[in-house]
């Protein structure tokens, strides 16, 4: 019997895929399963152009056999088989598709279509085995035809007898090597969990002999009986009529499928029959994963083909800010490559991200609109990540998120949304205020508030580093700008009073003393109570410089202060009187008030020991 050569870059290829082109080896399974799928569905495409044909679908099955003491795993289908030629074309040269030569003919009908590339995907097994036979016999053949290689040496086709129609592919699984063992691809319990994870949604049974503890007739005893048992689930719960589903399936599917432990705040069943057609159920958790703000976690959606898992992450279908979304996508126009796990990111792919995108956008205001305590639970866990999404890739994403987020409210002791802020301003207010700082505990005492405060206008409270990163990229909302309220201008202030030149003295002399620690003093419109605090300059706040200067290879960003002193308040006369008779207590003051400023504003103070001996100088 000759042996026959591939051709050389079918010889090339093959090296490539013995040394597992694929991530995951027991992908391989997937690949014949697929394949043995295509095959029985080529019958039923037979059956709709030939009326002497019938196809009664119970008839079809996949079934998988280990055999360990011969290591031998096979696969068999009651598909439509191949001929000679057919084994010479597809098997003989890697990367011919029978499957996709075959689609190319037949236009799919009923929700049937073809899903491998009975090529590339057939070779996976070599990845496991070391010989691979395949008898197979063709519907309206008579003869039947045995096809088996031992890798890139070649392979060989010989004539033997088969009674029945469909293909039976034996894989002589490898020995054990030291960092790879291949007795896990002969384990019932391997197999199962193989196909359960793969290949659940194949629309044909697939069967496997399992052992199963039976009574025993008349004893009380049970033995170990081999029972027949079918895998998968075969129709997937995305390709049921959504009023057929209860919110309790969906639920059992979200936990079945491991995405969370707790409840889902929201469902979304997607069904697309367009430009592109696809099935997708998207799930938006209560609950962040433990790991949700770590490196180590990894966005995406399950991926399937026709219920064919391809990629258990397919992270091009979510925004970044859309992370947390759990779920899957099955399309049936999507492109695959040498390997069927990474996807060439084609106009289909970017269609579905697109659709998917605007639907979790959608649901997500609808349940801010029906269901404010569930949704202000899902955003206690991913708030933070939808701001990051207006901060994002410079803002590119901002109009997405901006009617999502949440602040805490001043007047109101609860969260709001920016929309809800601005339609309760009073006429007479142009900015967003807003104040940034650690707690809302904190800033609900900020000296610099009560100018705003006063005048009856809101004040959001950003408690998060993101925060303040965001809104400035955000620039705007309905046409309003955001202030905060330790900017050095408010738009809101009312003429201060003249100050005279006896206090210019003053305030430079105080700037002297502070020098390079302050860009200017003087006297502030917005304190009623306090002595002093700080305003801002530019772009970067306190609290920006904070968490600046907290990030590792920080440049000392600083933010640009101004001390504003309260000219009504009795420490402003002492301020005065102190300048005019003792300027040495003066120059202790000036510190004082300065540094008085960077703890209300929760700065570290440069010199504590210093602060505490001018403290007790002053209590003596």
């Amino acid at each position: 019997m000759e042996t026959k050569q591939f051709k050389a870059e079918s010889k090339r290829l093959l090296e490539m895929m013995i040394h597992s082109i694929y991530t995951h080896k027991e992908i391989f399974l997937r690949e014949l399963i697929s394949n043995a799928s295509d095959a029985m569905d080529k019958m039923y495409y037979k059956a709709l152009t030939d009326e002497t044909i019938s196809f009664e679908k119970e008839h079809y099955k996949i079934t998988i056999e280990p055999n360990k003491e011969a290591r031998q795993l096979i696969i068999r289908d009651t598909g439509i088989g191949m001929t000679k030629e057919e084994l010479e074309e597809n098997l003989g040269t890697i990367a011919k598709s029978g499957s996709l030569a075959f689609k190319a003919e037949n236009e799919a009908q009923d929700g049937h279509d073809i899903i491998g590339q009975f090529g590339v995907g057939f070779y996976s097994a070599f990845m496991v085995a070391d010989v691979v036979t395949v008898v197979t016999k063709p519907f309206g053949g008579a003869v039947a035809y045995k096809w088996e290689s031992r890798g890139v040496e070649g392979y060989t086709i010989e004539e033997v007898d088969k009674e029945t129609v469909g293909t039976e592919i034996t894989l002589h699984i490898k020995a054990n090597e030291e960092e790879e063992s291949y007795d896990e691809y002969l384990e019932t319990y391997r197999l199962r969990s193989i196909i359960k994870k793969y290949s659940d949604f194949i629309r044909y049974p697939i069967e496997m002999k399992e052992l199963e503890r039976q009574p025993i007739e008349g004893s009380d005893e049970t033995e170990e009986v081999e029972v027949v048992k079918t895998i998968n689930s075969m129709v997937p719960i995305w390709r049921k009529n959504k009023r057929e589903l209860t919110d309790e399936d969906y639920t059992n599917f979200y936990q079945e499928k491991r995405y969370g432990f707790d409840t889902p705040a929201k469902h979304i069943h997607i069904s697309v029959d367009g430009a592109v057609r696809y099935q997708s159920i998207l799930f938006i958790p209560e609950q962040a994963p433990y790991d949700y703000y770590s490196k180590e976690f990894e966005k995406g959606l399950e991926l399937y083909a026709n219920g064919v898992l391809i990629m258990e992450k397919c992270s091009d279908l979510l925004p970044d800010h859309f992370s947390f979304v759990k779920g899957m996508v099955d399309s049936e126009d999507l492109s695959l490559n040498i390997s069927r796990e990474l996807l060439q990111h084609d106009r289909q792919l970017k269609l579905i991200a697109k659709n998917i995108q605007s639907k979790i956008k959608t649901q997500l205001e609808a349940l801010l609109r029906e269901d404010r305590t569930k949704y202000e639970t899902f955003y206690q866990a991913f708030g933070r990540q939808l701001k990051f999404g207006m901060y994002n890739d410079y803002g590119m994403h901002k109009e997405q998120v901006q009617d999502l987020i949440l602040f805490y409210s001043a007047k109101e002791k609860k969260l709001i949304t920016l929309a809800e802020y601005v339609a309760a301003m009073p006429e007479d207010q142009a900015h967003i205020y807003y104040a940034a700082g650690e707690s809302t505990n904190r800033l609900d005492k900020l000296p610099q508030s009560e100018l705003v405060r006063d005048k009856g206008y809101d004040i959001l409270y950003f408690t998060e580093e993101i925060d303040e990163f965001a809104i400035q990229m955000l620039v705007t909302y309905n046409e309003k700008t955001f202030k905060s309220v330790t900017s050095s201008d408010l738009g809101i202030e009312a003429e201060a009073a003249e100050t005279t030149d006896a206090q210019a003295e003053m305030f430079q002399a105080m700037q002297e003393v502070l020098s390079g620690q302050v860009k200017e003093v003087k006297a502030s419109t917005r304190l009623k109570s306090h002595p002093v605090c700080f305003a801002t300059d530019g772009a970067v706040s306190i609290e920006m410089e904070k968490i600046l200067k907290a990030m590792p290879n920080n440049e000392g960003v600083e933010a640009v202060k101004i001390l504003e002193l309260n000219p009504s308040h009795a420490v402003f006369q002492s301020l005065e009187a102190a300048y005019q008779n003792d300027r040495s207590k003066f120059e202790r003051y000036t510190k004082l008030m300065y540094q008085q400023a960077l703890l209300v504003e929760g700065l570290p103070l440069e010199d504590p020991v210093a602060f505490a001996n001018d403290v007790c100088e002053l209590m003596v």
